[in-house]
Order: C-alpha cells, then sequence, then structure tokens
C-alpha cells in the first residue's frame, strides 16, 4: 500500500519569487482545472491524503520549449486558482532530483513528473495529474500503463519509471496513466488541455462503468 505524504515537494528546488511573466494567460488552464476539480479528481478528501489537497495541472509555454506553467504546491483545495497560485518551471534535470522554477508560489510535488513529460514527447502541450479511486483501483481491467507500486512520487525512480512508460507508449502525444505507488494518482497528458481532461474523464467513465457492472451482479 502507497505510504509516502502527499503534498511534500522531495526533489531538490530552485525557486525566485517573482511575478509570473506578463504574456502567462491562465484563462484556459483554469477552466479546465475547475471542471476536473468539479469532478473531484483534484481537491481535498476528508479522511484521506493526511487532509492535504492534490492534484495539479500544467500546461507547455510554448512549443518546442520545456519550460511550463503549473499549479503550487498545496493548491488542490481551492475552488479557483489566481495568477499567485501558480508557478513557472523554467529548467529540469529529473535524474538529478533537481528543477528551477519562479513566480509567486513553489511549483507542485508532481511538477518533476510533469517535466518528464515535457522532455520526452515534444508535442505533449497540458499534463494533469489527479486522484481517482475508480481508475486506480481498475488499473489492470482498463489496461493502463502504470508504474510499480514501490515507486514513490516525486523521486528519481519515479522519473525513470514514467520515461520507460512514455518509451512503451511510443511516439505518441496523448496518453494516461498510473502511479501504482502514489494511492490513486492518475496523470493524462495531450497536445491541448482538453484533450488531456478528456483523457481523463473517458477513462472515468469506463472505471466507473466496471464498478456498475460488478455492483449489479
Amino acid at each position: 500500500m502507497p505510504h509516502d505524504r502527499e503534498g511534500v515537494i522531495k526533489y531538490r528546488l530552485d525557486h525566485q519569487y517573482r511575478a509570473l511573466p506578463s504574456d502567462a494567460d491562465l484563462a484556459e488552464i483554469n477552466a479546465w482545472r475547475s471542471i476536473v476539480y468539479r469532478l473531484g479528481l483534484i481537491g481535498r478528501t476528508a479522511g484521506k491524503y493526511d487532509g492535504l489537497g492534490f492534484g495539479n495541472i500544467s500546461s507547455r509555454r510554448a512549443p518546442g520549449q520545456h519550460g511550463f506553467l503549473v499549479s503550487a504546491t498545496q493548491t488542490g483545495h481551492l475552488p479557483q486558482l489566481g495568477p499567485e497560485h501558480y508557478a513557472w518551471v523554467t529548467a529540469a534535470a529529473p535524474q538529478q532530483n533537481y528543477l528551477q522554477a519562479q513566480g509567486p508560489a513553489q511549483p507542485s510535488s508532481e511538477a518533476l513528473t510533469h517535466a518528464v513529460i515535457y522532455q520526452g514527447l515534444p508535442g505533449v502541450q497540458a499534463v494533469i495529474h489527479g486522484h481517482c479511486p475508480e481508475i486506480w483501483h481498475n488499473t489492470a481491467k482498463l489496461r493502463l500503463a502504470h508504474t510499480a507500486a514501490h515507486i514513490p512520487y516525486g523521486t528519481p525512480e519515479m522519473a525513470l519509471a514514467v520515461t520507460s512508460i512514455l518509451q512503451t507508449l511510443g511516439k505518441t502525444e496523448s496518453g494516461i496513466f498510473t502511479m501504482l505507488g502514489h494511492e490513486d494518482g492518475v496523470v493524462a497528458f495531450g497536445t491541448s488541455l482538453r484533450q488531456a481532461a478528456e483523457l481523463l474523464i473517458g477513462q472515468l467513465a469506463l472505471a466507473l462503468a466496471l464498478e456498475q457492472n460488478r455492483s449489479d451482479r
């Protein structure tokens, strides 16, 4: 059973507190985050994850660049986010467990996983990390790619595991996988925020159908 504490930043972070770039447009990312939040894929659940918020969302700053905007650490419980709740990751070295960022708040504890995906798949423009027990518990039945149960989030081992998953998936620019070592953790990515969110919501529907069929027996 996963035993990592939710929301703890485990990577080495070089962060500069300053305003986001003046051209940072948060309207679309906030709109899709609001939808995912309303579905409970980002949020806070009483009695779980040490009572802390969970989930994060990011988008690449520009096509072909590794830099990305990501929701800040411990913002999962907030219904709405403002500019003060985002960070701009400017550089990352996943194998060295290192992240460089700037902004009014520190990046999410899962930002290293986002960085691995952006670096490995140049066509990906958005990543969503949510918590969904229905998808997570049905990983095998949904035939989803997944990281091993002994690998905790936010570590170089997780970075290696995600890199391996991306290689297994091939040169796809969209996909979804679960983190068996991170309770209820699921990650979706795509060429747009819409595609990443729709992948996540689509798998939720399939998982709910599986559970309904099981309860009807």
